[in-house]
This record gives structure tokens, sequence and C-alpha cells, in this order.
């Protein structure tokens, strides 16, 4: 598979078959992902990753939490401004359409949107997942190279064949996660990946991308 076949490829799964992830495939993408781009090469990604019998332990403490509806874990960052504004509102709201469409579920039926979302708590059914964390006292630039780390990881597991979702929503359970992986006091939990084999019985509507124009502008002689 070549670069441009991964970067297409690539997409948000949110269905995955129970098929093992090989660890040797995993140590493969997380070490070539090493090679991710940073300022000063600070390198400032801490990545865990959970697969049997703790993956099982989390799902299950998540999925309790879900049941007993307790509340979200407070924010250590922002996903998103308090307002957004224009373009990005209405691509958020595009995105959330093209989600819930695909399963048949309309736009005024929150319950059934929760339902979905709730899916977040089983990795989708993954039988492997990363949780990437970053030092709590690093700047706007250091997220930006986990970013890119974090996509490295991405096209890399397409390489492999696989399969991965990024969930920020993770986050939002980020002492469940602590439980379960006792990670240092100085670390925030940036985002959880779900990775694994795609279950392709599972319906789903690839979201589109905005126009080059709309992104990107060209300055010389073109």
């Amino acid at each position: 598979m070549d670069v441009y076949e991964a970067v297409t490829t690539r997409r948000a799964v949110r269905g995955f078959t129970d098929r093992p992830v090989p660890r040797e495939v995993l140590e493969r993408v997380l070490s070539a992902a090493a090679w991710a781009p940073s300022g000063s090469n600070l390198q400032p990604w801490h990545t865990y990753v959970l697969t049997g019998g703790p993956l099982a332990e989390l799902k299950k403490r998540a999925g309790e939490r879900l049941t007993a509806g307790d509340p979200w874990d407070e924010p250590e960052y922002e996903q998103y401004p308090p307002a957004l504004k224009s373009p990005y509102r209405e691509r958020r709201s595009a995105f959330g359409e093209q989600r819930y469409g695909a399963l048949g579920i309309p736009r005024e039926d929150m319950e059934a949107r929760q339902r979905a979302a709730s899916a977040n708590w089983d990795c989708f059914g993954a039988p492997a997942a990363l949780f990437c964390y970053i030092d709590r006292d690093l700047v706007p630039a250091q997220w930006s190279d986990t970013g890119m780390y974090l996509q490295t990881v991405m096209l890399l597991l397409r390489a492999e064949g696989l399969h991965s979702c990024p969930q920020m929503a993770w986050a939002k359970y980020r002492k469940t996660v602590a439980e379960v992986l006792s990670p240092p006091d100085e670390l925030i939990l940036f985002c959880g990946m779900s990775i694994g084999f795609e279950d392709v019985t599972v319906d789903y509507a690839r979201t589109g991308r905005a126009p080059l124009d709309e992104t990107v502008t060209f300055v010389g002689d073109y």
C-alpha cells in the first residue's frame, strides 16, 4: 500500500471484528511512528496499548459508568471552542447528519444518538486500543506534534491492513482509564484510539472534505 492509498483509505472505523491484532504488528507500527516529526525532537507523546484482559476490564468499567448514568469527568482541555464559528460549525453539523443518518437516526432523536455514541466505551468492538497522553506542562506546539504522531500511527496501521478510530471521547472517562493504566499525575489523556480489523457488515457514511480552494491558497507563478 503506497502513501496515497493509506491516506485516502484511512477513516474513523466504528465497527471492528474480534480478530486479534498481533503484538509484533503493533510494535512494528509504533516503532516506525516514533519517527514522526516534533519540534526540537521532544517526542511529547506517551502511549499505552491495551489488549486482552486489561482492555476488557476498561470496557467493563466504562460500561458500568454508562449504565449508572455517571456524569462525564471534568475536562482538562477544550475539544471545541464554546462558540464554533463558520465554516467549522457547518462542517461539524454535516458530520453529525452523515454519521447518524447512516445509522437511520433522525436529528431530533437524541436518545438514539446517545446509544450510538455509547459504542465509544466498547471501542466499537476493537480488540486493541491505544491511549495517548501528553505532559500537562507542555504547550499547543507539542499538542500539534502529538497529532502528527497519531496520524503517522493511523497511516502505518493502514499499511498493515488494519483500521483505527481516534477518540477524544475517552477524555470524558479519563478517570476510568487512569484506574486501569495508572499514568503519572503530570500526564493528561489526549485521546484513545480503537485498533483492529474492520467489520465490513457495519454500515457507514464516508464524510467528505472541503474543496481545495476553501482550505489552500497558492501564492506564486501558477
